[in-house]
């Protein structure tokens, strides 16, 4: 794919982000579209959101659980870039009319003390570099039309990054077995899942150390001082004006959000 191409989608999807609409599937538009295609294209957005002013603050590991690439039809990991207008406070209570089509999730969040640069690293070093994890929700949304998405489209539109809430309580990693913690997840009262740590590729460990050895292949490191998000632990759930939704993750806390 030449690069003027790369270019025109890449503004394509920033004109959807910043105009809160939706565009035709990548991949029914260029069937010989490939990953290495979308990247670029992922960067070509991202560097016109740096260009507007905006700052990169944590990466993303997405469609890590068999529930969410099940209900996508997606059946490998994406990765994507946190920037600082994405972060909501926890309280704040989001505007539908800044969103499109918004699903949450239930994650966990880590936070780096130190670099992380791959290839070759391992878990431990993960937990050496990890300052503390938070329960957190990613509200995912996507600018192609209907989530009809193949992997090509969610790389080249940032992984579905919407915006994301933290927690108001962290934890040292090695205090807490991510493996086998459980979380519940809440809509309005009610439970709509539950899930464990496990779910995000047996481990958000493991999700982490998958980022940072995929990254750092494309010669980019996760940077101390990011927010790693580590991917879904059920499935995600649509949200609509008035929803309010809270995780529970044992050990961890828990972490809310609404939607107005």
């Amino acid at each position: 794919m030449d690069q003027s191409l790369i270019e025109s989608l890449g503004d394509e999807l920033y004109a959807a982000l910043r105009g809160c609409s939706v565009i035709e599937p990548l991949t029914n538009r260029h069937a010989d579209i490939t990953i290495e295609d979308a990247d670029r294209i992922q960067q070509r957005m991202l560097a016109r959101r740096i260009e507007a002013g905006e700052r990169v603050v944590g990466k993303k590991i997405g469609v890590t659980s068999a529930a969410v690439m099940n209900m996508l039809g997606v059946f490998q990991p994406d990765f994507g870039y946190m920037l600082d207008g994405t972060l909501v406070e926890q309280g704040e209570s989001i505007a539908m009319s800044t969103l499109i089509q918004p699903k949450a999730e239930g994650e966990i969040a880590f936070i780096l003390k130190r670099d992380l640069m791959g290839p070759g690293l391992s878990n431990a070093d993960v937990l050496a570099a990890t300052e503390c994890v938070m329960p957190c929700f990613e509200i995912v949304d996507s600018r192609i039309r209907d989530w009809k998405i193949k992997i090509q489209d969610t790389v080249a539109d940032n992984a579905s990054c919407g915006v994301f809430v933290l927690g108001d309580n962290a934890v040292e990693p090695r205090r807490i077995d991510l493996y086998t913690c459980g979380m519940v997840l809440e809509k309005n009262g009610e439970i709509i899942a539950t899930g464990a740590g496990a779910a995000a590729l047996g481990s958000p460990v493991n999700a982490v150390a998958w980022l940072a050895n995929t990254l750092g292949r494309l010669g980019i490191p996760l940077k101390a001082g990011e927010v790693i998000l580590s991917g879904a632990l059920a499935a995600m759930f649509p949200a609509k004006a008035g929803d309010n939704f809270r995780v529970t993750i044992g050990g961890l806390g828990s972490c809310s959000v609404r939607f107005h």
